[in-house]
């Protein structure tokens, strides 16, 4: 990592666990590293938030983000730390992101995990072993950081998922698409 990347991202300091195909941990490594070139194989999670009637929301990732700037994530996702579960991760990452905290929801539910690659244009990489989340709000109440999200949009799930081509101006996250898809194959 150069200086240069150092004083461009505030997370370059950061580390993220680097993990085998299985998601077992092998070492800490630089958040940036892990990030740029071929990239470094490390844990992540998303969560998907719904409401009560089945709806998703949908949250824009903020312009300053490195990577898919503007593009639209099934709420959440960030990488634990070291020593921290998925679970608690994601009931940190809802309140900070969000707002939103554990009153509002009841159990969050682990219901996938699933390796990707992608490259994003010519500023890095994402290679994670991604754990899919789950949480349904009870109360809707949200007071978003708009740091971490430019903007916020409850879609039907169902709808989204069947009819993809309406919803292309939104850019989806790579992440967020596979976590979809194998959400409803799995039903």
């Amino acid at each position: 990592m150069s200086a240069d990347d150092a004083d461009r991202h505030e997370n370059a300091g950061q580390d993220v666990i680097a993990v085998d195909a299985d998601d077992t941990e092998q070492e800490l490594v630089n958040r940036l590293d892990a990030h740029t070139g071929d990239g470094i194989r490390h844990r992540a999670f998303t969560c998907l938030v719904f409401d009560e009637e089945g709806r998703i929301l949908l949250a824009q990732r903020s312009p300053d983000k490195r990577l898919w700037d503007t593009h639209w994530d099934g709420t959440v996702a960030s990488h634990p730390v070291e020593g921290q579960s998925q679970v608690d991760a994601t009931i940190q990452r809802l309140e900070e992101e969000l707002g939103v905290t554990p009153d509002q929801y009841g159990e969050v539910e682990l219901t996938d995990r699933f390796e990707y690659k992608r490259y994003y244009e010519n500023a890095g990489v994402e290679w994670e072993v991604c754990a899919v989340l789950q949480v349904t709000l009870t109360d809707t109440t949200l007071d978003p950081d708009e740091e971490e999200i430019a903007g916020l949009l409850w879609a039907d799930y169902d709808h989204l998922h069947e009819h993809p081509e309406w919803y292309r101006q939104l850019r989806l996250c790579p992440w967020f698409k596979i976590a979809m898809r194998r959400d409803f194959d799995a039903k």
